[in-house]
């Protein structure tokens, strides 16, 4: 079994703020099983899917 990998960047002063959101069952196990086949962690996967997104409109992530 691998190690899934998880978000190593600095989170500035402390720990950052949790979100959090409701899925339903099926929707969180593709997300879980995206993730899983990405080998990172189901945070990781959804912050990166953001940043992509902030990119495709033309911002530059800040996190």
């Amino acid at each position: 079994m691998s190690t899934v990998k998880r978000d190593k960047s600095p989170k500035g002063n402390g720990k950052a703020p949790m979100f959090n959101i409701r899925l339903t069952p099926d929707l969180k196990e593709q997300f879980e099983r995206a993730a899983n086949d990405a080998n990172v962690s189901l945070g990781n996967w959804l912050k990166e899917l953001g940043r992509q997104e902030l990119r495709r409109r033309g911002i530059e992530p800040k996190g």
